[in-house]
């Protein structure tokens, strides 16, 4: 079988899992079934036995509880050997299983009627068992029918076992799938906005000191809590609202206050809820960039947020101006950002999030509705 600090291949991992929690957490569990099958056993043949004129009413436990404990032994080798042989050429387990069906009928005969005699031998009974050549044709027949049913049922365990190995496999996959969209979601903080926003800062330092040193501070605040965002695969609203604002201010700083307004709404309820890092920055960025960039007059850009029970409902909009005029029509599919948006809240949530996207009077709304998980 291997020594214990063998190295197990990856395909096999699945398999010596199983076995592990077969030999350990199923212990007590399996030992419990054994006797109450030789309690159900001996309570049948005690009948037969009283009937048959017998004068110990032990004999019938002694017959049933050593066969059941035997076979029930050697069926957690039927078992092991089952997962052994998982994956290998069928011929191959064909000749691994003609070896062992003898092999399983002599154990239990030897190892049965080994504890019978030791039993008669201690009470000072006499016990004469049937030849050798009719106990290997009655019990050889029954063996392989046990062997038979034992490996079907093992079959069905190991095929169980590595399914659910498979679903842990594949959760794990789109987690990690999640979390590399999650990386380059992190990289929404694209190089011409830097440059763009260093070259607004060297525009204004000679001439406001104070205003370039904000946007400087803002900056900061933004890469760093992008940078400890990429780390995690949620946080709270109150922690993503924590690094939108900076971003809405760079932005309004870069449009100035008569073109782009910020609105951000959220009770303290709807701040607690937690959600995908990084998830309301697309949207907010691409409301700015293409929004307020295709008016030519101002424009509000709000992102609110309520609680109701344990549902959370989050809101980004634009609305421009009456007088503002517009230079280019809006993607109402949203573009890529709401694409990839609607991927992680599919991966995350399933059917349980919601997504919609639309013109809403002067300008377009984005609105999420998504479990509240605290």
């Amino acid at each position: 079988m291997g020594g214990a600090n063998a190295v197990v291949p990856p395909a096999r991992a699945g398999y010596a899992r199983g076995m592990t929690v077969l030999s350990r957490r199923w212990r007590l569990p399996y030992v419990a079934l054994l006797t109450v099958v030789g309690l159900l056993l001996s309570a049948s043949a005690l009948e037969a036995y009283r009937l048959s004129g017998g004068r110990r009413p032990w004999e019938p436990f002694l017959w049933e509880f050593s066969s059941v404990y035997v076979i029930g032994l050697l069926a957690v080798g039927v078992h092991a050997l089952v997962g052994r042989l998982q994956g290998q050429p069928w011929p191959r387990q064909l000749a691994a299983h003609a070896v062992a069906l003898p092999l399983f009928s002599g154990l239990h005969i030897a190892g049965m009627f080994g504890l019978r005699l030791a039993v008669y031998g201690l009470v000072g009974v006499d016990y004469r068992p049937d030849a050798l050549a009719t106990l290997l044709v009655f019990e050889g027949g029954k063996d392989a029918v046990s062997y038979l049913s034992f490996c079907l049922i093992s079959r069905g365990i190991w095929m169980a076992q590595a399914a659910a190995v498979r679903a842990r496999e594949l959760e794990r996959t789109q987690r990690e799938l999640a979390e590399a969209r999650l990386a380059r979601l992190a990289d929404q903080v694209q190089p011409h906005f830097l440059f763009n926003t260093l070259n607004l800062i060297s525009s204004v330092m000679y001439e406001d000191v104070a205003r370039a040193d904000r946007l400087l501070c803002d900056l900061a605040q933004l890469l760093r809590q992008t940078l400890a965002a990429q780390q995690r695969a949620e946080h709270s609203l109150g922690e993503e609202l924590a690094l939108v604002a900076p971003f809405l201010a760079l932005m309004q700083a870069r449009f100035g206050p008569e073109r782009l307004d910020v609105q951000l709404d959220a009770d303290e309820a709807a701040r607690a809820c937690r959600l995908p890092a990084l998830l309301l920055l697309t949207p907010v960025e691409n409301a700015v960039k293409h929004d307020v960039a295709r008016h030519r007059g101002r424009v509000t850009v709000r992102v609110a947020a309520v609680r109701s029970a344990d549902r959370l409902h989050v809101q980004v909009s634009n609305q421009a101006d009456a007088s503002a005029t517009e230079r280019a029509p809006p993607d109402p599919a949203g573009g890529l950002g709401l694409r990839n948006l609607r991927e992680r809240l599919q991966a995350r949530y399933g059917d349980a999030a919601n997504v919609s996207f639309g013109p809403e009077g002067g300008g377009m709304t984005l609105r999420l509705d998504l479990p509240c998980g605290c």
